[in-house]
Parts: C-alpha cells; sequence; structure tokens
C-alpha cells in the first residue's frame, strides 16, 4: 500500500465536515476539531508523514466540491484551512509527545550505560537501538569546558555535525552529562575519538578532552567513562594544561595514590624539612616541580617562575640543604620527584596529611 493510499484512512468523516460547514457557511465545530485532531494523532503514530496527509486531504476537497451548491462552494477553501489546521495540530502533537519519549528513553539509557545500573543482558538490547554493539570494546571520551553544555546547545550540534559527516553511521554515541559532552566510539577505531576530541576543544573555545581506554563489553563503558572523568579530575589537581589527556598515559598516578598512606608518609618524610623556608614550603615546592616539568633544566625552570638563574639555583641548594636530597643526583632525584607528585596529588601543603 502506498503512502497515499495509507492516508486515505485517515479522511473518516472529512468530507462530511466539509459539506457541513459549506451548507451553513460556519466555522468547523469544537467537536469537529477534537475528532480531526484525534485522526492526526492517529496517522503520526502510523508513521505517516504530513505532505501526504494534506496532499489527502486537499484531493478529497476537490471530490467534494462539484457536489457543493454553486452558492455555497466559495466557502470550501476556508473549511478546509479549518479542518487541515485541526488535523495537522493533532500530528505535531502526537510527534512532539514522541519525541519526548524517545528523549527520555535515551537519557534513561546513557544514565545506565555510563553509571552500569541496568542488567547488562538488558542494556546490551537497548544499546543496539542507539547505534552501539556491548559485545564489542568502546572506549570513552570527555570534554569539558568553561561553561555547561546539554544535548541541544550550539556546542553539542557543532560536534555532532563534524563527526556524522567526517564518519557517517560507525556506532558512534554522543551526548552530553552533568555539563560535559561524552563520545563513545568503537575500540578499535581511535580516530573517532581523536577527531572529536580536536573539534570539542575548539568548540568549547580551549576546553580539556580526556580520552578513556577501550574496554569490552557494556561495563567496559563504564570504566572507560570513568578513566576518563579521572583523568580530568587529576589534570585539576596536578595542573596539566594539555588540550588532550589519555588515560593511558597517566596511570602512572593512581598506582602512586593506591596506598594514600605511604604517600602521605613519603611527602612529611621528604617535603617536610620545607616548611623551616622562610614563606613556608609553598615556593621551594613550586620551584621542585618547575624543576621536574621543564625536565631538570635549570634555566628554562627559572623562566617559567619569572627568576633568575641564579635564583633559582639559590632555591635548588636550599632545598637540598633542608631535605638532604640534592635535585641533581639521579638516584636522590627520584625520590624529590615521587615526593613532589604525591604532594600535589594529596595537595600538600594547602591540606594537611
Amino acid at each position: 500500500m502506498s503512502e497515499r493510499e495509507s492516508a486515505e484512512e485517515y479522511l473518516e468523516g472529512y468530507a462530511e465536515i466539509l459539506a457541513g460547514v459549506c451548507a451553513t457557511r460556519r466555522r468547523l465545530s469544537r467537536e469537529e476539531r477534537e475528532a480531526l485532531g484525534a485522526l492526526g494523532e492517529r496517522a503520526a503514530e502510523a508513521g505517516i508523514g504530513l505532505r501526504a496527509l494534506v496532499r489527502a486531504h486537499l484531493s478529497a476537497a476537490q471530490r467534494v466540491r462539484p457536489g457543493l451548491p454553486p452558492a455555497v462552494a466559495d466557502h470550501l477553501l476556508s473549511a478546509v484551512e479549518q479542518a487541515v489546521d485541526a488535523f495537522a495540530e493533532g500530528h505535531e502533537r502526537a510527534q512532539y509527545l514522541a519525541m519526548r519519549q524517545e528523549e527520555a528513553a535515551r537519557r534513561e539509557f546513557i544514565d545506565d550505560l555510563l553509571y552500569g545500573r541496568s542488567d547488562l543482558g538488558r542494556l546490551a538490547e537497548r544499546a543496539e537501538r542507539f547505534g552501539l554493539l556491548l559485545s564489542h570494546a568502546h572506549a570513552v571520551a570527555v570534554a569539558q569546558g568553561p561553561e555547561p553544555y546539554s544535548d541541544g546547545s550550539a556546542v553539542t550540534r557543532t560536534v555532532e555535525s563534524s563527526l556524522v559527516a567526517r564518519f557517517g553511521n560507525r556506532r558512534i554515541l554522543l551526548t552530553t552529562k552533568d555539563g560535559r559532552l561524552i563520545c563513545v566510539a568503537p575500540g578499535d577505531e581511535p580516530e573517532v575519538l581523536t577527531h572529536f576530541a580536536k573539534q570539542a576543544y575548539a568548540a568549547t573555545d580551549g576546553g580539556q578532552v580526556a580520552i578513556g581506554r577501550a574496554h569490552p563489553g557494556a561495563g567496559g563503558v563504564v570504566h572507560s567513562y570513568e578513566e576518563a572523568l579521572n583523568a580530568l579530575a587529576l589534570a585539576a589537581r596536578m595542573n596539566l594544561n594539555e588540550p588532550v589527556l589519555h588515560a593511558a598515559d597517566l596511570l602512572v598516578y593512581p598506582v602512586l595514590t593506591r596506598d594514600r598512606q605511604a604517600m602521605a608518609e613519603l611527602v612529611r618524610t621528604v617535603l617536610g624539612p620545607l616548611r623551616q623556608a622562610r614563606g613556608g614550603a609553598k615556593p621551594l615546592l613550586d620551584t621542585l616541580t618547575a624543576y621536574f616539568d621543564t625536565g631538570c633544566v635549570t634555566a628554562q625552570a627559572a623562566r617559567s617562575l619569572s627568576l633568575s638563574v641564579r635564583a633559582m639555583t639559590y632555591r635548588l641548594d636550599r632545598i637540598h640543604r633542608l631535605t638532604g636530597a640534592d635535585p641533581a643526583d639521579p638516584v636522590q632525584r627520584y625520590t624529590l620527584q615521587t615526593a613532589v607528585i604525591g604532594a600535589r596529588l594529596l595537595d600538600w601543603p594547602d591540606q594537611p596529611l
């Protein structure tokens, strides 16, 4: 059955309404408008497009016209306009409701997917509806910027358009959660998340993107998502300003903080003596951070702190005398650098250990 033939099924009582309205030259009654609106809702639920339905209404009106007395035929166009308006209102109402239901189902699925709160078998079935095959490995990228983003925001639409134009339908899920942009992509297509990161960085006006590792199964999506979130949190604590962070490159930090008590003891023992310095431990801790971040190049570290090389050398010597560890010595440097990383992770000295 063609779409036009299907549309004809939803014209029940339409011809009679036109004839009655034209005969009395009145407007459609409330009951007639409601009946036409109900037909519009049913047609929308059946998936019939509004264009075909409007054509069917016009064709039916042409068939009604020859049977009307000449004196009332001129009122037909007004009657058709009212009838089609009532029908289209019902059609649009049903479409809007369906869209809201689809959005609610999609949001519920995303929440379950990212938090692993649903039965994995049921989750995998629902995932196919949204283009994911959870039997495969997936990786998740998370982007955050200076403001929160929603599914309908301009930033989200811009990134989504770029992904669709570049990759088409490749089982990619783009969404938002807690004001962040999230992209779930097949684990064997890293170019998707690389492109997402580039576009998200530009669209968020210099935001930061973290990419989790690929993991198999429905639980793998949650794992990768949490890795990306942890990478962003770690970047904030460690002042990591790189636009794109890879969780795989940051694995050393969770290892270092797995035994928090041991790390706190290391920081207290190695860096605790810096509190004796004039101004407290913070300036000398910043000195060590800059020194290690620049590959232990004194001149470059001095420039990053807006110090002279002489002042930088004095600070490094002061650290050596207070801690007993020489930043220039390869063996002692490792202990100092590990302690500095621990201090940044534990927010010392601002937070007590």
